[in-house]
């Protein structure tokens, strides 16, 4: 079990760093509703959370390997963001399409992602964080698998792009954690040290 004891700021970053298998993706998976917590409270702008469903949260989680749906097309995913209905309008669709065109994947709405780099779902994943309208974005170590010039260029656009939210992203790079946060967030111990 993990103690947990902070305030985030909003639209500030976080790196939650620490040694493997310290409760990093824990830590996150909680705080978007996927693990329950053992004790203890949770409050978002003064209203109990502790118990609300991941929907009903304002945090989205980005995992490593993006969840993607491999029967849908980019343009389909990325909608899937804000628009769960089986036919979505066309505001939504139109949407989506600028979300992709924002991360360079213009032209390439229609393919599914076996067709698409590694590089590429990536951004598929990013558009569709971008376009969701949760305040906490949660990043699982997202971009992990990607070598180190396209991952920076992923953690640029994602400063670019959620320069208004609040970030806690999992890494083991020092680098990254450099580069996008303001603050960084200890995973030992058991403990999860306020932000530093």
């Amino acid at each position: 079990s993990m103690v947990a004891d902070f305030t985030l700021v909003p639209a500030r970053k976080y790196a939650v760093i620490g040694p493997s298998g310290a409760g990093k993706s824990t830590l996150l998976a909680a705080l978007c509703g996927f693990v329950p917590l053992a004790a203890g409270r949770m409050f978002w702008e003064g209203r109990e959370i502790t118990n609300a469903a991941p929907a009903a949260r304002p945090m989205t989680m980005l995992f490593q390997d993006n969840n993607l749906f491999p029967h849908l097309t980019a343009l389909e995913n990325v909608t899937l963001g804000i628009d769960t209905s089986r036919k979505p309008s066309k505001q939504s669709l139109t949407r989506a399409k600028q979300a992709l065109s924002l991360v360079d994947l213009q032209g390439l709405e229609h393919r599914r992602p076996s067709d698409l780099s590694g590089g590429q779902q990536s951004r598929v994943a990013l558009a569709r964080t971008i376009l969701s309208d949760r305040a906490v974005i949660c990043l699982d170590e997202p971009f992990a698998a990607l070598g180190p010039s396209l991952r920076r260029e992923m953690l640029d656009l994602m400063a670019t792009h959620l320069a208004n939210r609040t970030v806690l992203m999992v890494t083991h790079d020092p680098d990254d954690a450099q580069r996008i946060a303001d603050h960084t967030i200890v995973v030992a111990d058991g403990k999860a040290a306020s932000p530093a």
